[in-house]
């Protein structure tokens, strides 16, 4: 394609740049001089040609690696011999000698009696199929297990976080490319490969992968104008229309099978067990776009596109059940059915009674179809804003009167002994994705509610001082004592400004959501930056005025939850939680209301009582969230921006062994909601071996997890990849309930492990923090402004404040600027330190330590496991030659200071994590994953290397003070473009951003 487009002079350029690299894919320093002498030369055509080229390539390549990984993953349930009861056995520690590392050295390594590791077969490591098999030789009782299914929560929750940097037109090409190749993968495995290139369909699909490739180097890669929130919208959903809806029945049917093979007499879990959110639409903070109106319309608009997956499924099984009363009974519940649709719709009768006369389902079938499009047109109304008007054809109300219909069919069918794979499937569906196909979690930043009560308080006179110069503790009592009366604080008028303005419609058009689509479409309310009490009843507060809590039954329809981000925050998070559960109307909002409260102690159970029925519900009521569930946010990128990688993940891993502690001590049920970006230094990297490394108590069954930007690209793109990520992320979820290691408990390791991230905390702030060069080297020596002028996304790159220092810039840009030069800082800078001041107090012993804890603690090998991935690609040689080009002259000098300290972290952390996993090189324990980095590390390096030229030739032609004939001929324009066009490649080759 390269020649076609470009002639053979631009593809020999591109090996002759490829081909420089050395065999580890690192740049040389002979290289660096060479290369970018021959960069500088090129003009900026030749300049963005080439950038376009490694990108259009890294792009290609990651659609065979996925494709590999599709194909890999389906190897994995293939039929394995059954293993040896040796081969499942637990490790039992007492017989395990690490180097000589005492067996009772008063650690606690022998309060361990099982270990997971080396039960489950390599192959098939994540799936069903190795699970249960394992559970059941492991002698796990079959009543914890099934305990476990019934109360199972999976929750994944798609997020509009801007690291998503391939446009969707780009997403559209890809899919194409797939299916190509795949189905020249169909016709290899049909013919045998030696046949294949003379036949005249192989030359087919290969003709049509050129002429693709053709048109999709020529569609611009850049985002033409900045997406709004409704396109980002779009953007996420599309893996619900392309490959989650039609795919998640089989995740239900595969859990079903692999149970049933070796626990036929267990019951399955819900179909509902895996369930899917959105921020998209709903996340305001930071994000002025994101109004009340915007979340309406998303709402309409996931209604929209669930309906339409109805309609086609159903007009498909009309098609499909021909059944005729001729040769099949039909029982009276279905007919007295059809009896009623016929007085409520008799135009759909007249029209079809005739043709379907002897086929009841196809005609009920009809019915069904009327009333969903009839539901349809009526949300498509409301979406557009128009007024509902009366509609003699009847509509759906919920999804459960659809389901309702669907299960007359099922049963229907089943007592005359027939089944229906697609009504199942349809069944399943409608259970997960319901009318409003995922739920929608509303999310703020705490000082704006703060704010709006401040004003709307000193415009009411209720105070004598502002209630932001009110101390936590006056402020809690103030809230509790608004919190126990219904009188209204506001009126329907909302004479405040746009700010205060949006806090409380936000609220309000939570209710009118509720309202119209169902409890379900919105019960989450997150408080980013929480760090108090008060934070929480403010929000509270605000849900009483819209009519989410009523302060008389302490009923609420939406749960409050708090974001704990920072380090300080995630230390504070026992205390808020404490306070929040001594409180009589938090806890009584928890458990269903006062009534629910009173119910219980009237019966005062005793130890041999029988379990407390539940309190009736009137039918007018709404219906009571979880009960007794507390669900706390715990976010990775803030509190490693903060503190580092090994200080945010341990302070995150005490939090929640915090958090269930005190959440048992009150009786309530914990969710741990995980904030994970795409990045290690967000929380990122494989779901399995990270949801495995928590601490098991914090588990029980329940877990939720953002899933954002070009994660959701790498995981939902082809429907076998995702729902292998759904699997393993289960399988995890259940393995860590129900097999907890007993490591995170013994006191002798947290207190090295305290101790490890004390000493990694202050060297990682006195870089980021103290350094007083390091704020000019970050933005003269990343693109991290660059960067910012990307149209990615709907929401700034910068909070509020505008400050170009650390406190204002969100952790996604900061993260991706570091990834772009091959620092990869935020991901392991603090860990070699940390663990050199350990080994220098006992050089030998700490060394046989850390390599036991690597062994057996998932905790800790998951962090050295991380951090050796990070390693791995960063490229010092790389990332010098951007602090030597980008820097100004008279900068140097400081610049160097901060560089070198940079290097002798990266040399220190290296050395050590090779010593702590006993590999020669970084990742030789993955050769698979060790080459893919190689490869790519080696095609990103003359990519960096033209970004760099593109870089200095776009600040010098910003400052008009500078001279030189190369840098004048080209406008500024050209030259940002070129420069975002290197920055989409290099995000393609890392296969990360932020």
């Amino acid at each position: 394609m390269l020649r076609q487009e470009c002639g053979q002079e631009m593809v020999d350029l591109l090996r002759q740049l490829r081909d420089l690299c050395s065999p580890e894919g690192q740049a040389t320093q002979d290289q660096a001089t060479e290369v970018f002498k021959l960069i500088e030369q090129l003009s900026i055509n030749e300049a963005i040609r080439a950038a376009r080229a490694f990108a259009l390539y890294f792009q290609l390549i990651n659609i065979i690696e996925q494709d590999y990984e599709q194909r890999q993953q389906m190897t994995r349930y293939e039929v394995e011999p059954t293993a040896e009861v040796e081969d499942t056995l637990p490790t039992i520690v007492q017989g395990d000698n690490v180097e000589g590392l005492p067996v009772n050295s008063g650690l606690g390594a022998d309060l361990l009696t099982k270990s997971w590791r080396n039960s489950a077969s390599n192959k098939q490591r994540g799936t069903f199929a190795a699970l249960f098999p394992d559970l059941f030789n492991l002698n796990v009782p079959p009543q914890l297990i099934q305990r476990l299914i019934t109360q199972l929560d999976v929750q994944l929750v798609f997020t509009a976080h801007p690291t998503e940097i391939v446009r969707h037109t780009i997403r559209g090409k890809q899919r194409r490319v797939v299916q190509l190749l795949q189905e020249l993968d169909a016709l290899e495995k049909r013919l045998g490969g030696a046949a294949l290139p003379q036949r005249w369909e192989a030359l087919e699909l290969r003709l049509q992968l050129i002429e693709e490739i053709r048109l999709w180097w020529r569609t611009d890669e850049l985002h033409q104008f900045k997406p709004s929130v409704l396109d980002e919208v779009d953007y996420a959903l599309h893996y619900f229309q392309e490959v989650l809806f039609d795919g998640i029945p089989q995740l239900y049917r595969r859990f079903k099978q692999t149970l049933n093979a070796t626990y036929p007499w267990l019951e399955p879990p819900s179909k509902n067990f895996c369930k899917f959110g959105s921020w998209v639409g709903g996340d305001r903070d930071g994000n002025p776009s994101v109004t009340p109106a915007i979340t309406w319309e998303t709402a309409c608009y996931q209604r929209n596109i669930v309906l339409q997956k109805y309609i086609d499924s159903v007009k498909e099984l009309r098609e499909l059940l021909s059944v005729s009363m001729q040769w099949s009974d039909v029982l009276p519940d279905l007919l007295e059915s059809l009896e009623l649709e016929q007085s409520q719709m008799s135009k759909v009768y007249d029209e079809l009674a005739l043709r379907y006369r002897q086929e009841p389902y196809r005609l009920k079938l009809s019915y069904i179809l009327k009333r969903l499009e009839n539901t349809l047109s009526r949300n498509s109304a409301l979406q557009k804003g128009e007024s509902i008007k009366e509609i003699s054809t009847p509509a759906y109300g919920s999804g459960e009167d659809f389901l309702a219909e669907l299960r007359l069919i099922q049963r229907n069918l089943k007592e005359t002994g027939l089944t229906s794979q697609l009504l199942e499937n349809l069944i399943c569906q409608v259970e997960i994705f319901g009318f409003n196909l995922t739920k929608i979690d509303i999310r703020q930043e705490s000082s704006r509610h703060s704010d709006a009560l401040n004003e709307i308080l000193e415009y009411m006179g209720i105070h004598s001082k502002p209630y932001n110069e009110l101390s936590e503790a006056e402020r809690v009592e103030w809230l509790i004592s608004e919190l126990k009366t219904r009188r209204p604080l506001t009126s329907a008028e909302l004479p405040f400004s746009e700010k205060t303005n949006d806090v409380i419609e936000t609220m309000r058009i939570v209710r009118s959501l509720q309202q119209e689509f169902g409890y379900n479409i919105c019960q989450t309310y997150i408080i980013s930056m929480c760090r108090e009490v008060s934070d929480v009843l403010e929000v509270l507060l605000f849900a009483k005025e819209a009519g989410l809590y009523d302060p008389g039954t302490a009923v609420g329809t939406i749960q409050v939850v708090p974001l704990f981000e920072t380090v300080e925050d995630l230390l504070r998070s026992r205390a808020v939680m404490q306070q929040l559960f001594e409180l009589p109307l938090y806890r009584a909002m928890l458990a269903g209301g006062y009534a629910v409260i009173e119910h219980k102690e009237s019966l005062a159970p005793s130890l041999l009582s029988p379990p407390t029925p539940p309190l009736p519900r009137s039918p007018e009521s709404p219906p009571p969230l979880t009960p007794n569930l507390q669900e706390v946010m715990l976010g990775y990128s803030d509190s490693n921006k903060d503190s580092g990688f090994l200080s945010s993940n341990w302070e995150i891993h005490k939090a929640q062994k915090s958090l269930q502690e005190i959440a048992e001590k009150y009786g309530i049920n914990l969710r741990i909601f995980h904030g994970r970006g795409g990045s290690v230094g967000r929380g990122g990297g494989p779901a399995y071996e990270a949801i495995l490394a928590q601490p098991g108590h914090s588990i029980n069954g329940r877990i939720k997890i953002t899933e954002q930007g070009e994660v959701l690209a790498s995981k939902y793109s082809l429907r076998d990849l995702a729902l292998y990520n759904l699997e393993t992320i289960t399988s995890a979820v259940i393995q860590a309930s129900l097999l907890r290691t007993g490591f995170d408990d013994i006191e002798p390791w947290n207190e090295i492990m305290e101790e490890l991230a004390t000493r990694s905390r202050s060297h990682y702030r006195a870089l980021i923090y103290e350094q007083p060069d390091f704020i000019d080297f970050f933005h003269s020596c990343t693109p991290i402004e660059e960067i910012s002028q990307l149209q990615i996304s709907s929401r700034p790159a910068r909070r509020p404040s505008g400050k170009k220092d650390l406190t204002g810039l969100r952790a996604i840009p900061w993260v991706f600027s570091w990834t772009q030069t091959r620092f990869l800082l935020p991901s392991w800078y603090g860990v070699g330190t940390a663990l050199q001041e350990f080994l220098d107090e006992e050089p030998k012993e700490h060394m046989t330590l850390l390599r036991y804890f690597y062994m057996k603690w998932p905790f800790f090998k998951m962090v050295v496991s991380k951090a050796e991935m990070t390693l791995a690609k960063v490229d010092l040689l790389m990332a010098h030659h951007y602090v030597q080009e980008l820097s100004h002259p008279d900068d140097r000098a400081r610049f160097a200071v901060v560089f070198e300290q940079i290097a002798k972290e990266f040399y220190l952390t290296r050395n050590i994590v090779l010593q702590i996993t006993g590999h020669k090189n970084l990742l030789d324990g993955d050769p698979v994953l060790q080459r893919s980095v190689q490869l790519r590390n080696g095609t990103i390096v003359p990519l960096g290397f033209i970004q760099v030229s593109l870089l200095k030739r776009l600040r010098q032609a910003k400052n008009i003070t500078t001279s030189g004939v190369i840098h004048s001929r080209y406008s500024k324009g050209e030259l940002l473009r070129g420069a975002l066009l290197t920055i989409n490649g290099i995000a393609a080759g890392m296969r990360n951003t932020g």
